[in-house]
């Protein structure tokens, strides 16, 4: 496509795979804003009250209706959502070492959900291992705030997006603020 360097925007495993791509292709990347990221393994990740089942889900459960729909939209063949799904379920995803989060170059945004069923402490640790990661909490809102509440997300990631490079210090409790200096 002739596209030198791109910003990312993904959301849930989207998250991981625009990460990954800021990891593994630094190159290529300018900012990476991710909603709904999980970054380590489930243990320490995940809300467990959030992710209770009554059933294990299938590709046909109440709890993925929606994204099955937007699937069906879109896809050139909507019946491959059941082979999503198997892919999906096979996912072991461990998540990114410390290691990792840290040699990321760009400038990344997190945005979680306050009861998103990743916990927002996890987001939080994730986005301070991040040389130039910052934290977006979305109060009252789901892992799905993308679709439920566009008008909360977009215009963070727009701010984050549009603002420049180089950045006033934040002020601190002996500095103060000082307009032009400091934010």
């Amino acid at each position: 496509m002739g596209i030198p360097r791109a910003d990312f925007f993904g959301e849930s495993y989207g998250a991981s795979t625009a990460l990954t791509i800021a990891i593994d292709h630094p190159e290529l990347v300018g900012r990476v804003a991710i909603c709904g990221a999980t970054f380590g393994p489930p243990a320490e990740a995940f809300n467990t009250a959030m992710l209770r089942f009554d059933q294990p889900p299938t590709p046909d459960s109440r709890g993925i209706r929606y994204q099955k729909e937007m699937y069906q939209k879109v896809a050139p063949d909507p019946a491959y959502w059941s082979k999503i799904w198997e892919k999906v379920a096979a996912i072991k995803w461990n998540g990114f070492s410390s290691e990792q989060l840290a040699s990321i170059q760009a400038p990344v945004l997190v945005v979680a959900g306050d009861h998103d069923f990743v916990c927002v402490e996890h987001a939080a640790a994730a986005a301070r291992r991040i040389p130039n990661g910052e934290l977006c909490v979305i109060p009252d809102a789901s892992h799905f705030v993308l679709f439920s509440e566009p008008e909360r997300v977009i215009p963070a990631v727009k701010h984050f997006l549009a603002k420049p490079a180089k950045r006033l210090p934040l002020a601190t409790a002996e500095m103060g603020y000082h307009p032009g200096e400091t934010r």
